[in-house]
């Protein structure tokens, strides 16, 4: 039996599937925002990681926290791999930007210790703390990640304006949209991730492959709750959504819309959308006929992301604590977010600008 041709990707495919901030709508569009630039310098993003644990002081591993500046996740990866430690023995729990001074740990197995050394020596590299712990450092073993984020050249009124878009946010929660980080040179990693998908010829290796598809998760949810902001079903949700309560984590299916619609509206609970892959099934009702007819937009079907575990991904970010502060000509943001989740759609809010144009390699602010 012949395989199917995969479908062409044309040129407004490949435009659809490219990250632009134009395609994702501010919740607070009809709030002017504050303008400016970030990251003119790297002092300018400093982020910290909140750690899920601290190392317990003994065992296999051995765990640095270092400070870097100018310098990207994978450069760190690169300085030890030259040191002999095999990569795939590295830990980490995020990836951060090179534009930014960031504070974050990583884990090497013991009999290759010595090569902290050669960290320390790196240009750009502070290493602040080393310990030792029972298990290497997985992806995701953050709480979360700090932030101090000076935005520069902003309007003459900016700080009122960012106040009431801060405002806004804090009735109706921030899209948990994913930022220009993970979509790579010219946004354009789910391009990638779509030929990988149907066996088509992309560059690089297998991680990097992986990366791709992920790109192309991440898109699709961009798309899904971009649809929901654009008409009103972002601040409810509708049947067959898998809803998650935010004091617990809790996710149920959506069966009652007139009763867990006021729920949504009261921050309660928001709902979830897919990252497409073999642990998330098909919803019912409105919800699933959403997720599908996004698919055959692109000609996607759900089993060509059986490779990929997948997950579903909360739509709303509630409860954040921003601190504020006017600078000359400048304003001072501090804030914290979970793990997953990006300072740059927050910054996007705040300042409708376009913040961060898309990386020249597979990086993120807030793995």
């Amino acid at each position: 039996m012949s395989v199917a041709a995969p479908p062409p990707l044309t040129p407004a495919r490949e435009h659809a599937l490219t990250f632009r901030w134009d395609d994702l709508p501010a919740l607070t569009a009809d709030l002017p925002g504050s303008g400016g630039r970030i990251r003119l310098t790297p002092d300018d993003f400093v982020v910290r990681e909140i750690p899920a644990y601290l190392p317990e002081g003994r065992g296999s591993h051995t765990y640095v926290r270092v400070e870097k500046v100018g310098l990207t996740t994978r450069d760190l990866i690169t300085v030890l791999r030259r040191e002999g430690v095999p990569e795939r023995s590295i830990g980490v729990a995020g990836l951060k930007d090179k534009v930014a001074r960031s504070e974050q740990w990583l884990s090497l197995p013991n009999a290759h210790a010595n090569a902290v050394a050669a960290l320390e020596a790196t240009d750009g590299v502070r290493v602040l703390e080393m310990s030792r712990h029972r298990n290497k450092l997985g992806v995701g073993h953050l709480r979360g990640n700090r932030f101090s984020v000076r935005v520069r050249q902003v309007a003459p009124d900016a700080e009122a304006r960012a106040r009431a878009v801060l405002a806004a946010l804090a009735e109706r929660g921030l899209p948990n949209y994913l930022g220009p980080q993970r979509f790579g040179r010219f946004g354009r990693n789910a391009v990638d991730g779509y030929r990988e998908v149907f066996s088509q010829p992309v560059p690089g290796g297998p991680r990097l492959r992986r990366f791709f598809v992920m790109a192309l998760q991440s898109h699709l949810f961009n798309l899904l709750l971009a649809e929901r902001v654009r008409d009103g079903r972002y601040a409810t949700v509708v049947r067959g959504d898998w809803a998650r309560k935010h004091d617990t984590g809790g996710t149920f299916e959506v069966q009652e819309v007139e009763r867990e619609a006021p729920r949504a509206r009261a921050l309660a609970i928001s709902a979830t959308l897919p990252l497409y892959g073999s642990r998330v099934t098909v919803s019912a009702g409105e919800a699933g006929a959403a997720e599908t007819a996004l698919l055959e937009r692109f000609e996607l079907r759900w089993e060509q992301f059986r490779a990929r575990r997948g997950d579903r991904r909360i739509t709303r970010l509630i409860g954040l604590e921003i601190d504020l502060e006017a600078e000359a000509g400048a304003l001072l943001l501090r804030f914290s977010l979970p793990r997953g989740s990006y300072a740059t759609t927050l910054l996007r809010e705040v300042t409708k600008a376009e913040v961060d144009a898309p990386l020249d390699s597979p990086s993120e602010d807030a793995a």
